[in-house]
């Protein structure tokens, strides 16, 4: 499995970021590809998912109605809107790919991968 990530990066509270990710490799045609964060001294959580093969999506309650999550399945891409970025979305962002069940619980599987991460900074 290969994960490329790009986006991140420093912005102003209120602003927007877009996330990116292919993922290839991935051993089963039903899958989904997610992100995770984790900001210093926290535990990583699961921000959204979507599922490759029927569009389902998934939402943390921390991000709901302020980010989006789309996916080009042909191009094995997903993409995370940011809107109204806070603060507290300061993080390291992952990148992750597995059966879309395993993204939401927040337990990757056998073949699930996690990117190496990209840094967001919300701050004024």
């Amino acid at each position: 499995v290969q994960l490329v990530e790009s986006g991140g990066g420093l912005v102003h509270p209120g602003g927007s970021l877009q996330l990116s990710c292919v993922a290839t490799g991935f051993p089963y045609d039903d899958y989904g590809i997610g992100w995770f964060r984790q900001a210093p001294g926290k535990q990583r959580e699961e921000v959204s998912a979507i599922s490759l093969s029927d569009g389902r999506t998934y939402y943390a309650d921390s991000v709901w109605g302020r980010f989006t999550i789309r996916a080009d399945a042909a191009k094995h891409t997903a993409f995370l809107q940011m809107n109204d970025l806070k603060p507290e979305d300061t993080a390291v962002y992952y990148c992750a790919v597995d059966h879309f069940p395993a993204l939401v619980r927040g337990h990757l599987g056998t073949y699930g991968a996690l990117g190496r991460g990209t840094q967001v900074t919300v701050s004024s």
